[in-house]
């Protein structure tokens, strides 16, 4: 089941996706419910509420899945092997000395502030950055609280899947030697179109795909990743609670703009697509902020 967040007629609504119609089928709960986003949803469990009469999807206005996560996302570097390699002959790496393939997940984070839905913009700020990366990845969405979760068990602990933009300041990474001030300027994840359920994945075999400007930058499959959804849920909540809500974006494949001989940023006026198998296309325009915005904010 695909389940999306929507703005129609005004008001913020959940609803069922049916992508053969190009339908939304509002499920029959509040407004107040729906501003949170899917997890409005979890209370539930298998029993969803009923829907109503079906929209077109070419009519609303989609939102993200989860609006404004209620803490950082948890993100992952360096999970698929080609693009370890490519990021460690970049300049990039910071820890590239330490090898190039992790031997434990590498996990950071980015601030809820930075999501934006699909369709929005990537915004650009020439005065903070002039290195903008593209980053495909697969979102997980957590479904319940646990801690210290075992491997074995740790899909149980999975609501479902969605796609996520990594958007990364390359010159802010390498400035400052970590990760979260580079990944989290504002529009820098978009998320979206929507979630599938947990059983709508074999992440077994998964595809992953991003183009820019119509050209395939990135191709890979969920089968390369390094360190698997399972694992990565395990090694993130040993010591730490996991609550329903928390997002997982699990790393990239290669092919993003620091790969390229020059690198190959992202420019006002691009389009981003990724599309991931058994979920959909995540397309956003990047954009420049305008003149006024930038003089305005450097006034303050």
């Amino acid at each position: 089941m695909r389940i999306a967040v929507f703005r129609a007629e005004g008001k913020t609504h959940i609803g069922v996706v049916d992508e053969d119609r190009r339908t939304i089928a509002p499920f029959e709960i509040s407004e107040e419910q729906a501003t949170r986003g899917v997890c409005a949803l979890f209370e539930y469990g298998q029993r969803l509420p009923q829907t109503s009469k079906p929209l077109a999807i070419d009519l609303v206005q989609l939102v993200a899945p989860i609006p404004r996560p209620s803490r950082n996302i948890f993100c992952v570097g360096k999970n698929y092997v080609e693009h370890a390699r490519e990021f460690a002959g970049s300049g990039f790496d910071s820890g590239a000395a330490e090898g190039v393939i992790p031997d434990a997940p590498i996990v950071f984070t980015k601030v809820p502030e930075s999501v934006v839905a699909a369709g929005e913009p990537i915004m650009i700020d020439p005065q903070v950055s002039t290195a903008i990366d593209y980053e495909a990845e697969l979102g997980v969405i957590v479904g319940k609280e646990g801690r210290s979760i075992p491997p074995e068990r740790a899909l149980e602990y999975v609501w479902g899947y969605t796609i996520i933009n990594d958007v990364t300041a390359r010159d802010i990474q390498a400035r400052h030697k970590q990760w979260l001030l580079g990944k989290s300027l504002d529009t820098f994840c978009p998320m979206g179109p929507w979630v599938s359920t947990a059983d709508e994945l074999d992440l077994r075999d998964t595809s992953i795909r991003c183009w820019v400007n119509g050209e395939l930058r990135q191709n890979a499959n969920t089968k390369d990743l390094i360190f698997g959804v399972a694992e990565l849920i395990s090694a993130i909540s040993r010591g730490i609670t996991l609550r329903a809500g928390d997002v997982i974006a699990t790393g990239t494949p290669s092919g993003v703009g620091i790969g390229f001989v020059p690198p190959r940023y992202l420019c006002a006026g691009d389009q981003v697509r990724i599309e991931i198998g058994g979920i959909g296309v995540l397309e956003n325009p990047v954009c420049l902020i305008p003149t006024n915005k930038l003089s305005a904010a450097a006034q303050r």
